[in-house]
Order: C-alpha cells, then sequence, then structure tokens
C-alpha cells in the first residue's frame, strides 16, 4: 500500500487524477488517501498529489500512534535516514518540529544514522483531521479539514507514516500564462491543464488531442509528461500562437522536468465539429469550451460548437475532459458518452469552471 498526499485544494479532483498513476485510490483524511499500487514515473507528472509513499502503518493523528507505529513496523533498509512532517491544514495540531525530532530519535535507537540533506530514504510523516465523505469505490467525494460542525462527513483522525517513493515535479511557476511566448486572456493555468491532460490518459505512447487549443495549454503539460499532441483551433491567430507556445516548450533535446521525453506535436486551424482524423485516431480528447460572451467563435452558435465537438470527440476517442462555464452533461449524454464524474472547480466569483470527465457507453 502507498501513502498519497494531495495538495490540498480539492481532494476529490486529486483522487480522481492520482488514479491516472495510481490503483485503488481511496480518501483516508482530509488530504490524505491510500492506493494499492503507484507508477513512480507517472507521480511526478501529476498536478494535485505531492508525494507517494510506501505505507508502514497508520493511527490516530498525535505522536504517540506514529511513535508506536514506527517502533513496531519491520523495516528492511539500509543507509541513512531523515524524518519529515506535515500537519494538513494545521487541522492535528501536532508539531511537525516535534514529531520529526522523536521520530528520528526511533530510527537512530533502531540503528538508523541521519542525514537530513541528502538521506538514502526519507519517512514521510501526516498527520490530519477533519470531515471526509465517499463517493462509492472512487474514493474521497469531499473533505474538510477540521469541521466539526459537518454533519454529513465521516470525522476522522489520521497519522500515516510511509517511506517517500515518488514526488511531483513542482515547476508550474515557470510556465504561468503570462510568462509564454504567446499569451492570451482566460488562459488555463498550467496546474489544471496537467491535471485534466492526465485525467485523459497523457502518458508516453499516448496521444491527446485538444480540438479547442487555444493558446495550447493542455498542449504543452500533456507533451511534458510524455504525451504526443494534437491541436486545433478555428483561429489562425490562436493556432499561430500555440504553436509557438509548443516550440517553446517542446522542442528541446532534453527530457523535461517529469523525466521522459517530451512528445511530438501538431497543430492546424480547423473546425472542432469536423476533425480530419479518422476514427478511434487518439487516446483522449481535452476541451476548454468557449465561455459564451467572453470568447470568440467563429462560425457555430455556442450550443451547437459544444454539441458538435463532443459528437466528434465520441467518433475519435475513448475518453474525453470537458471544461467549461456550466455543465454540458445533457449535450454529452445525447453524444453518446457516459459521465464518470464531475467537479467544480471555482476561479473566481464570477467563474467557476465545470470538469466533466467521459467514457463511452458500453455496447
Amino acid at each position: 500500500m502507498y501513502l498519497l498526499e494531495f495538495g490540498g485544494e480539492d481532494d476529490a479532483f486529486a483522487a480522481r487524477e492520482a488514479r491516472s498513476a495510481a490503483t485503488g485510490v481511496e480518501g483516508i483524511a482530509p488530504g490524505l488517501a491510500v492506493a494499492r499500487t503507484v507508477v513512480p514515473e507517472r507521480v511526478r507528472g501529476l498536478a494535485y498529489t505531492h508525494r507517494a509513499s510506501e505505507l508502514l502503518g497508520r493511527g490516530n493523528a498525535d505522536l504517540e500512534s506514529a511513535r508506536a507505529i514506527l517502533e513496531a513496523a519491520s523495516i528492511d533498509r539500509e543507509g541513512s535516514v531523515a524524518v519529515r512532517a506535515t500537519d494538513v491544514h494545521g487541522s492535528s495540531g501536532v508539531s511537525t518540529e516535534t514529531a520529526e525530532r522523536e521520530l528520528g530519535q526511533v530510527l537512530v535507537d533502531r540503528g538508523f544514522s541521519v542525514d537530513l540533506e541528502e538521506p538514502d530514504h526519507l519517512l514521510r510523516v501526516a498527520f490530519s483531521a477533519g470531515a471526509l465523505e465517499y463517493d462509492g469505490d472512487d474514493g474521497v467525494l469531499e473533505s474538510v479539514a477540521n469541521d466539526t460542525d459537518d454533519p454529513a462527513g465521516e470525522q476522522v483522525s489520521v497519522c500515516a507514516l510511509g517511506w517517500l517513493e515518488a514526488e511531483s515535479v513542482r515547476d508550474f511557476g515557470t510556465r504561468a500564462p503570462t510568462d509564454k511566448p504567446f499569451f492570451q486572456p482566460g488562459s488555463m493555468d498550467p496546474l489544471l491543464a496537467r491535471a485534466v491532460a492526465n485525467v485523459a490518459g497523457a502518458r508516453p505512447g499516448a496521444t491527446i488531442l485538444d480540438p479547442m487549443c487555444g493558446t495550447g495549454g493542455v498542449l504543452v503539460e500533456a507533451g511534458l509528461v510524455g504525451a504526443d499532441v494534437i491541436g486545433t483551433d478555428a483561429q489562425a491567430k490562436m493556432a499561430e500562437g500555440a504553436r509557438e507556445n509548443l516550440l517553446s516548450f517542446l522542442e528541446r533535446d532534453e527530457p523535461s522536468p517529469t523525466g521522459v521525453s517530451r512528445g511530438s506535436w501538431h497543430v492546424g486551424r480547423g473546425d472542432a465539429t469536423r476533425l480530419p482524423l479518422a476514427d478511434d485516431a487518439v487516446d483522449g480528447v481535452v476541451f476548454d469550451a468557449p465561455y459564451g460572451r467572453q470568447s470568440k467563435i467563429e462560425t457555430h452558435r455556442l450550443a451547437d460548437l459544444v454539441s458538435g465537438a463532443l459528437e466528434e470527440a465520441h467518433r475519435v476517442a475513448p475518453r474525453a475532459v470537458v471544461i467549461a462555464d456550466r455543465s454540458w452533461a445533457g449535450a454529452a449524454r445525447a453524444a453518446g458518452w457516459e459521465l464518470e464524474s464531475t467537479f467544480e472547480r471555482r476561479v473566481h466569483r464570477s467563474l467557476t469552471r465545470y470538469v466533466m470527465v467521459l467514457e463511452r457507453r458500453s455496447p
């Protein structure tokens, strides 16, 4: 088993993205989940999961429980160690400094040497308390740290210990929309772009399509985790700008920060309702639907554009992720999709992004 540490913004969405790099993901406390297996290379490319650790054990969110787990654990490792502790949202009140010192002493008493700078093994200790809700077999639906007034959520108090297996690469700030060669207002931030690319199936050997690619943010993030990417946009200006951004971030000889080779890419002007692709040509489709008055639509009414794009996506791929300022669930079902999951991502007071994860209906 493995311990997953989420970023803390939205556990439900983080758990869904984590399923692209892990199996059996199940929430255990606000900000924390366990998984049966993980693929370390894919964990490095996750946006909303920060770390995956080989689970030693878990108990109540207090230092005594953490110490008891570590003292009783079988440890088949050699070399130097260090301990890093976190108190998710400050919910447990445990002093992380005290936890690191006392648990480090337990390891010293068991014969390990401590190296705080470059240890051979890093022990992660996470404390979390709060309300946790579940969504059937999909794990976490919603979690609210230290919300004792929430009648719907199960109150939990958890500490979990594990040996660090993989960390995600936190370099998203280097690709802020305003810092890219081509920028337009309303561009998706790279954190969300990476997450939806992962949910759509971005990985080495996969091909991801964005038929409304805009500035190319989703394509950049999918390419950085190794996927080959295809983009189209109805506006020549946007297609050209997306090419400029992809050239900047994907046309490099060295591996991407996630450790894999950057994917190949192709971008051209095109109509999302009439894609020049064969049936089942790609592994996943992602598109950020126009937000009505805020976006320029070349030839279609908004409803016709989204419906047509959903139908074409269904033809060329078995999975799609759609981001919009409203729910297009009815149009998705009419196009033949099953609604696998939905999420709401609040951007600011006047904008909430709806994320739909779509799968083809079984025959």
